[in-house]
């Protein structure tokens, strides 16, 4: 499963700028760490209202790892 690309397409459905969503992935082992990086406008959008679409964000992320047996977790910057 492209994780990075599940959450690069969550992020470019939110945000206003697209084209500036980039997504970094770091692997080791069955952890996965991403990195997700938003123009500075977009950030309150990803962000939401006390942080919920970044929990939302997570959640869903965790959710398909698990089908997998791995571990994600999301950064957003």
């Amino acid at each position: 499963m492209d994780f990075k690309k599940i959450l690069t397409d969550i992020a470019r459905a939110i945000v206003d700028t697209p084209d500036a969503v980039v997504v970094e992935e770091t692997v080791d082992g069955d952890n996965i760490e991403l990195v997700l990086t938003v123009a500075e406008d977009d950030t309150g959008m990803v962000i939401g209202r006390h942080g919920r679409i970044a929990k939302a964000i997570r959640q869903i992320m965790k959710a398909a790892a698990n089908t997998c047996g791995k571990h994600v977790t999301v950064e957003i910057k």
